[in-house]
């Protein structure tokens, strides 16, 4: 059965009728389609760009496929009709075409350093093996490879980038040699600036970027990913830190503090800015309308973190719009979300893949 839906579509802004036939989208009339809304505001599904179903909340490894259905049914039950998965350690190809999970772009394992990031989650390795096992991570993916590019360095009481400059930069020329695109988690000042001028194709938090690197992004096209949920769970952390490493402590409050600017700054010079939670670990599922409201609190106007968050993030991860022939996969608001953004929070009808979730 077909379904129809009529309304303001965005990012237009125009009302239209479309036609969902099967996981497609007509503009051409289709004879019996079911009405199933009629008004409101229709955006292509939200995205969630930076997201781990193979992470339980408080950070252990799932250990089935019906643990990461569990979590991704709590994004799409939120309108996130898509998700970029930024490293598991429980692999689950067999989910990226299951009709009920929402579309799936996958990272493999974390490629992480020796004992310096989170227990079971990353292959860790030394300097010598980055190579060989951003390769074997992108072929382990769908598209993208993670690397972990600083964590706490014990030895020095602070942030420290996982290796030496160089290897930094193979693991990037790899992963694209092996036909991915290269995720860097980075919260450093010296890490981040090393990945980008590496090449990386999107920088995850960012907490470390400065003015002028905001700009070698913007020329280079390199995305940025702030996590913006994330970012504030530092002062905990900070707290955790503070009686065996106060200058990471410190540390990690002036990243916190200034870190709005920054992704304010980035998005004015044209920086890519796409919505990511981090979901797993730290953060719970469910949570892209809160960081979207996140990054209006700092800045970005409503239309812009609308963009970030659905149609731009759609065309980032290769998933078509509300465009004749494209995706089956939408989200209708009551309210123009563009004038109250907290919309977003209450979505009413939600199609996926053409089939209805509510």
């Amino acid at each position: 059965m077909a379904l129809h839906v009529r309304g303001v579509v965005l990012p237009e802004g125009e009302v239209r009728d479309l036609w969902l036939v099967g996981d497609r989208v007509t503009f051409e009339p289709v004879k019996d389609a079911e009405t199933i809304s009629d008004g409101g505001w229709i955006v292509p599904g939200l995205v969630d760009a930076h997201c781990h179903l193979g992470i339980r909340y408080g950070a252990s490894p799932i250990e089935s496929l019906d643990e990461a259905r569990e979590l991704a049914a709590k994004d799409r039950d939120a309108g996130v009709l898509a998700l970029r998965d930024a490293g598991s350690p429980y692999p689950y190809p067999e989910l990226d075409d299951e009709p009920e999970i929402p579309r799936l772009v996958r990272a493999g394992r974390h490629v992480a350093p020796t004992r310096r990031y989170l227990r079971d989650i990353g292959v860790e390795v030394d300097a010598a093996d980055v190579v060989e096992t951003v390769t074997a991570q992108a072929k382990a993916g769908s598209g993208w490879v993670k690397i972990v590019g600083d964590w706490i360095d014990r030895s020095v009481g602070d942030l420290a980038p996982s290796w030496d400059a160089a290897t930094m930069a193979a693991a990037v020329e790899a992963a694209h040699a092996a036909g991915a695109r290269a995720a860097v988690h980075t919260f450093s000042e010296e890490a981040v600036a090393q990945m980008v001028r590496a090449g990386v194709d999107s920088v995850e938090h960012g907490t470390g970027l400065s003015l002028d690197l905001v700009d070698e992004m913007a020329r280079r096209g390199t995305a940025l990913v702030p996590t913006m949920i994330n970012i504030r769970t530092f002062g905990k952390i900070a707290d955790q830190a503070r009686p065996k490493f106060p200058g990471y402590a410190d540390h990690m409050l002036r990243l916190r503090d200034r870190f709005p600017q920054v992704v304010v700054a980035a998005h004015e010079a044209g920086v890519p800015v796409y919505v990511g939670t981090d979901a797993g670990g730290s953060i719970r599922h469910g949570l892209a309308a809160e960081e979207m409201l996140l990054l209006h609190e700092a800045g970005i106007p409503a239309v812009d973190v609308l963009a970030a968050a659905s149609w731009r993030a759609r065309a980032w991860l290769g998933f078509p719009g509300l465009v004749e022939g494209g995706l089956a996969d939408l989200v209708v608001y009551p309210e123009d979300p563009r004038a109250d953004l907290r919309v977003v929070r209450e979505p009413g009808r939600i199609v996926l893949k053409g089939r209805i979730v509510r």
